[in-house]
């Protein structure tokens, strides 16, 4: 396994792959690897000869400078895991290898209407960071495959909307989301989680699931008042809830009654951690 930490050794690297036409498998992360980056690392390896990860924590998709402080570093632990998955290439660069200029200075890329709505509306400029972290790294890795979590549904979206946008020769492939016995998705926050705080967490899907149970076949104002009470549930449970309701799963636009095929958005603060999932969704009319 190769620990690549420069652009230009990487950009080397890659010239020497595309020559043997082996296809590249591309897994972005942040670190502190958990068995979801396990399990898109397994993926990869049905479509891929080599397997990249990059490990970046990205200073421009956070808006509050305290969750970056705090952001979890688990390097030398991450490495023993991809090593045991047998991953080609880690790429490891420093901040400033991949904002030489600083972040004010940087060139910025957005997929305007999607990242303004909901997570978007609540985290100013966290999807500028993320498109413009991942159009990099697109353009330095060359994959021909990349790999994501449905966890994060919007940020999905607007990956796959940025990758047609940009005319990129990338093959987008999501994998549905891994979760703990009790419900939870998995995700590197959960370990900011008390002990007080794991306990409740898994409330947010279950509240959720049964939500969408009750929603199917009900008309949009009995729809509104199921998701109200819920709402009032999970702040029962000590949620401050932020987003929980359904959406247009292909614009994320409020559904028209001519749409079927929704997407059931969660997002909520439990203490200083958020907290977001998500569940697709066929109304019955």
């Amino acid at each position: 396994m190769y620990i690549i930490k420069k652009i230009k050794i990487l950009h080397q690297k890659i010239i020497l792959l595309k020559k043997t036409n082996k296809k590249i498998g591309f897994v972005p992360t942040m670190g502190n690897l958990h068995n979801g980056h396990i399990k898109l690392i397994l993926l990869s390896k049905k479509y891929a000869d080599i397997i990249i990860v990059s490990i970046f924590i990205n200073p421009m998709q956070f808006d509050n400078l305290l969750d970056l402080k705090n952001y979890p570093q688990t390097f030398k632990k991450d490495c023993v895991i991809l090593q045991k998955q047998n991953v080609d290439i880690v790429f490891f660069p420093d901040i400033n290898e991949i904002y030489p200029n600083g972040i004010k200075n940087q060139t910025f890329v957005v997929v305007p209407k999607l990242s303004k709505i909901l997570e978007g509306r609540s985290r100013p400029g966290h999807f500028k960071g993320v498109t413009t972290i991942i159009s990099k790294l697109f353009n330095f890795i060359q994959p021909d495959f990349a790999f994501f979590g449905e966890k994060d549904y919007q940020q999905l979206l607007i990956i796959k909307t940025l990758v047609k946008e940009l005319n990129y020769t990338i093959k987008i492939i999501s994998l549905p989301i891994i979760r703990l016995k009790n419900g939870l998705a998995l995700s590197s926050r959960n370990n900011n989680l008390n002990t007080k705080e794991k306990k409740i967490a898994p409330y947010l899907y279950k509240i959720m699931k049964k939500t969408c149970e009750k929603i199917i076949k009900e008309d949009s104002d009995i729809r509104k008042k199921i998701i109200h009470s819920s709402k009032i549930l999970l702040i029962k449970k000590g949620f401050s809830v932020d987003i929980f309701n359904i959406y247009n799963a292909q614009t994320l636009e409020p559904p028209s009654q001519k749409i079927k095929e929704v997407i059931f958005l969660a997002s909520a603060w439990l203490g200083k951690t958020r907290l977001i999932d998500n569940k697709k969704i066929f109304l019955i009319y």
